[in-house]
């Protein structure tokens, strides 16, 4: 079926984070493919937008991160409630909270409703990343290093394109192989999910740590919208107010067999 024939999946909600414009680990061509194939009632931009970080040490600004950016204003004039809400490496915008731009609110943090009648605390996450908070040197060192792990896992997917391979994410196998790392994710869901807890609320989404997860914590259900730079992943909220992980890289790699529309009919 050809592209312009693909018939759009329609969500009540989309939360998308860690996109990364203006760094090359950012997977904008993905992230428009997603972005032309969905259509919802509300979208969050849950921080990370941006690299303001990457983008002070150099300009890298190519055509597809352009055609990102004009998708979700075009979304903003035609209806669709897009919200952003800044994160650490696109902190800079933090300081229009409350402001509106070409129909794109800036926020600090949301409370969403689901249509079941749920409270969703939604922030990006970097309030309780203790790294950040205590040593933003040490957080800085740590992007470093993670930029040069997302320049190895560029070219091992330009390899493996060459090979008709579908996309695979080498720093997302890293961080389930490194048990320090795991220790680190697991417990960063769990302080998040203890704010959900004290604000009163049934649940948090957020972003921050690139790991798309949905897990439960007493009465509190954790959401991570994941990333475009290593899953390639977004949470969406169904009509009918069921929550699911979106991993579109598979979604895009099933395209290519058969059962290509029994997998979007899941996702739908």
């Amino acid at each position: 079926m050809a592209r312009g024939e693909r018939s759009r999946l329609h969500f009540r909600t989309i939360w998308i984070s860690d996109i990364h414009l203006g760094t090359k680990g950012c997977n904008a061509g993905m992230l428009v493919d997603f972005l032309d194939s969905v259509d919802s009632d509300t979208l969050y931009l849950v921080g990370d937008i941006v690299d303001g970080w990457q983008l002070k040490k150099r300009v890298y600004w190519p055509t597809a991160h352009n055609d990102v950016v004009w998708r979700i204003m075009k979304r903003a004039r035609r209806g669709t409630r897009v919200i952003y809400i800044p994160g650490n490496h696109d902190e800079i915008f933090r300081q229009f909270t409350g402001m509106s731009f070409g129909g794109v609110e800036i926020r600090r943090k949301m409370i969403h409703t689901t249509v079941d009648g749920r409270k969703l605390l939604v922030l990006h996450g970097d309030e309780f990343d203790a790294i950040m908070l205590a040593h933003r040197w040490l957080a800085v060192v740590g992007d470093a290093a993670y930029t040069a792990l997302m320049a190895i896992n560029r070219r091992v997917n330009q390899a493996r394109r060459l090979l008709g391979m579908p996309y695979w994410s080498l720093s997302k196998m890293a961080k389930h192989k490194v048990k320090n790392a795991v220790a680190f994710i697991s417990r960063f869901e769990e302080i998040v999910a203890h704010e959900a807890e004290r604000r009163h609320v049934d649940g948090v989404v957020c972003g921050h740590i690139h790991t798309a997860e949905i897990r439960q914590f007493g009465d509190i259900t954790y959401y991570n919208d994941g990333d475009w730079v290593e899953g390639c992943t977004a949470l969406v909220e169904h009509h009918d107010g069921r929550m699911e992980i979106l991993h579109w890289a598979d979604i895009m790699a099933a395209r290519e067999t058969p059962e290509t529309d029994q997998l979007l009919e899941l996702a739908a």
